[in-house]
């Protein structure tokens, strides 16, 4: 079988070692992929939202499966045009990637359907936006409408900040379209848990739940990124809250977007603030997390490629999804200065390790030796029985690789632990 992935982080590298160990996976076509060398997997350098070239290339090559993993292309509709070749893909359509394409859509649809999210406002109006943080309890949260490579969302403590903020994204055109309309959302408190599903446009099954780890700095300070490193199961999502999510958000969602004729394929991933044993949407995603899904991939037991075949047919009832017992954590390593400025071209030397599997992400290879190329140039996973112990050996492995300028987190998973310990 002939496989064609769109995407070239950790994200999709992670998938593409979980698909290659099924062994009907023949060829594995990344586009544009890692471009790490890997047996059966080819990559071509090709761009995810270069649709004439990808449509062109599929029709040169025999493709027996498609998944598209990336949130621009999903959003920009490529499902819909490879469909039309009548590829079977992965991930939904235009009209169902809307509800990460637009957080007015999302908020109006969790509004609609009584599914509980954080109290919000809409605005296209810079002045009429400045007018309503009258109203406002500091902190806030403003958030850009579209799509902002993960940059959109900024918490402001103060009136002059949310001011400044506001017209930064709509009067500055700060993230261009994405930006144009925004929403001022109430901050919520509690802890925040990531839960990764498969949903078939009426049944959803979820992965393990996990908790990321977003700000640049320790202690959660600093900058927001696309993600520092994921411990899974979250320790945060008891059997009350799991509960909780299945009556109240999870489902709901689903028969929402299918209501609204959005019917929703692919991986939907909620991102969820709990409080009091009870959950909050703060946000959808129409994809797989990065680096959620390096964490938890390595823990579903269940063969990956009939999961998404039987996900895109409308069939996920006849599969199953076995999840393990055990405990992961991924740590990401990165360029010095990430998110802002950082250098390419570091040379990377990596030792054997022991524990972990690795993912790459901003790295490219000449010959045989692989340099960075980008902010979050790897991550590494540990599974193991118990979370602190996949914490500790992960941390050993990480020591095993080094290129100049590397930083990554040294306190991933620990607050989740000690506050375990205290049984907070």
């Amino acid at each position: 079988m002939n496989i064609l992935i769109i995407g070239g982080g950790g994200r999709e590298d992670a998938i593409i070692n979980k698909l290659l160990e099924n062994s009907e996976v023949e060829k594995i076509f990344a586009l544009p992929g890692t471009g790490v060398k890997k047996d059966r997997v080819f990559n071509f350098d090709i761009d995810a939202t270069d649709f004439p070239r990808i449509i062109e290339f599929c029709k040169n090559h025999i493709i027996d499966f498609a998944i598209v993993s990336p949130d621009n292309p999903l959003v920009l509709g490529l499902v819909d045009e490879l469909e039309k070749l009548n590829i079977l893909t992965f991930g939904p359509n235009k009209r169902a990637a809307i509800i990460e394409g637009s957080k007015s859509f999302s908020k109006e649809l969790m509004k609609k359907y009584n599914i509980p999210t954080a109290a919000y406002q809409s605005f296209s109006d810079s002045e009429l936006a400045i007018k309503y943080l009258d109203e406002c309890k500091f902190p806030i949260v403003i958030k850009a409408d579209g799509l902002a490579l993960g940059k959109g969302v900024v918490i402001c403590e103060s009136k002059d900040t949310a001011k400044d903020t506001i017209i930064d994204f709509i009067d500055n055109k700060k993230f261009s379209k994405s930006s144009s309309k925004i929403i001022i959302e109430e901050f919520l408190t509690g802890f925040e848990v990531s839960i990764l599903a498969f949903c078939d446009g009426k049944t959803l099954k979820p992965l393990v739940s996990s908790m990321d780890h977003k700000r640049i700095g320790d202690g959660d300070v600093g900058l927001n990124t696309g993600g520092m490193g994921v411990i899974a199961p979250n320790p945060y999502y008891s059997d009350k809250v799991k509960t909780y999510c299945e009556e109240n958000i999870f489902q709901k969602t689903i028969d929402a977007m299918r209501c609204e004729n959005r019917e929703f394929k692919g991986c939907l991933y909620f991102g969820l603030i709990i409080e009091n044993e009870k959950a909050k949407v703060i946000e959808y995603n129409c994809r797989f997390g990065d680096p959620e899904a390096q964490t938890v991939l390595p823990l579903l037991e269940s063969d990956l490629l009939s999961i998404m075949m039987a996900t895109s047919k409308g069939e996920i009832d006849k599969v199953d999804v076995k999840l393990s017992n055990k405990a992961a954590c991924n740590l990401v390593v990165a360029s010095g200065g990430y998110p802002t400025n950082y250098e390419k071209n570091k040379k990377i030397t990596i030792k054997s390790l022991t524990n972990s599997k690795i993912y790459f992400a901003g790295v490219k290879q000449q010959n045989e030796q692989l340099f960075t190329n980008g902010g979050r140039v790897l991550s590494l996973t540990c599974v193991s029985d118990s979370l602190e112990d996949a914490i500790n050996k992960v941390y050993e492995d990480v020591k095993n690789i080094d290129f100049e300028k590397m930083y990554y987190r040294k306190d991933i998973g620990q607050k989740a632990l000690l506050n375990k310990k205290l049984g907070k």
